[in-house]
């Protein structure tokens, strides 16, 4: 398999990961503070990094790498997962994926400003209206409808896709799994502190559903979808590959009908699909 190839494949397996986050942090936060939610995924995935990075050996990032993991650190390890799940307080995982679709836009403009990359034009047409439509979507259910949760998850779009360009353009020379797990590293200390002051009075009243998902978003969302997310954009492009983002509504629609029965519009669906068709025409210009 070549390396654009295994770029699409490896990127398409992390979206697939991801795809289940939201509904996992709206059944979450249904008993965890979304702060604790927050701090506490980060700091078991950063536990289960550390432990990653000592058995393999792996040598420390250099100094010049460390403000990029930062970077990292406050977009896909603090600000997504607290943006998000605060905004999971206001709003239906049903009604916030359909946001993700913003991410592939979100994430290409971070990729020309941080990759370097220089896709062409028609490539902008593509990610313009898949990304419009997502919005067109959000303003037909009426923004009004929910003034707290639908900017939070914008604002999670933004500091998300900025994440993503700045770990996809570290990963070329640290690599896909070393990236995140740096990242989580570096900000366990905080996570950790917190999470402890953060924590429930008492788990005995939190139930399996919220337990397990706190364990999906951690291990996976936090650590596992990264490894190949991470490695998918250093192979295929971060503007390329990070188109596959448009596929994560359907699958994370189909998770919350499905595990959550939330209701799943007509014109969820529309959007979905009309979405997903951008890919294969942003996909072409996007070299």
């Amino acid at each position: 398999m070549d390396r654009m190839a295994s770029g699409w494949l490896n990127g398409f397996i992390g979206v697939v990961i991801f795809s289940g986050s939201l509904p996992a942090t709206r059944v979450a936060v249904m008993q965890f503070d979304p702060v604790f939610l927050t701090v506490a995924r980060a700091a078991i995935a950063g536990i289960l990094a550390l432990g990653l990075l000592i058995a393999f050996r792996e040598k420390r990032p250099s100094g010049r790498d460390i403000l990029s993991l930062a970077v990292v650190a406050l977009g896909v390890v603090v600000g997504f997962p607290l943006l998000t799940a605060l905004a999971l307080q206001h709003v239906t995982s049903a009604h916030s994926i359909v946001f993700i679709g913003l991410l592939p836009l979100s994430t290409a403009i971070f990729g020309v400003i941080r990759g370097g990359e220089r896709p062409k034009p028609a490539f902008w047409l593509f990610s313009v209206l898949g990304s419009a439509l997502v919005a067109g979507f959000a303003v037909m259910q009426g923004l009004t409808a929910s003034p707290v949760g639908d900017p939070l998850m914008l604002a999670a779009i933004l500091v998300c896709g900025l994440g993503y360009a700045e770990g996809g353009r570290l990963s070329r020379t640290l690599g896909g799994w070393q990236v995140i797990s740096w990242a989580l590293v570096l900000s366990l200390p905080v996570m950790a502190a917190v999470a402890f002051l953060y924590r429930p009075a008492s788990f005995a009243a939190i139930e399996t559903p919220a337990l397990i998902g706190l364990a999906y978003v951690s291990l996976f969302s936090m650590l596992i979808g990264f490894i190949f997310w991470y490695r998918g954009l250093s192979q295929g492009g971060i503007a390329a590959v990070g188109q596959l983002q448009l596929l994560q509504p359907f699958f994370g629609l189909a998770l919350a009908a499905t595990l959550l029965h939330e209701s799943v519009t007509w014109s969820m669906l529309a959007v979905t699909v009309a979405v997903i068709l951008c890919v294969a025409g942003a996909k072409r210009f996007a070299r």
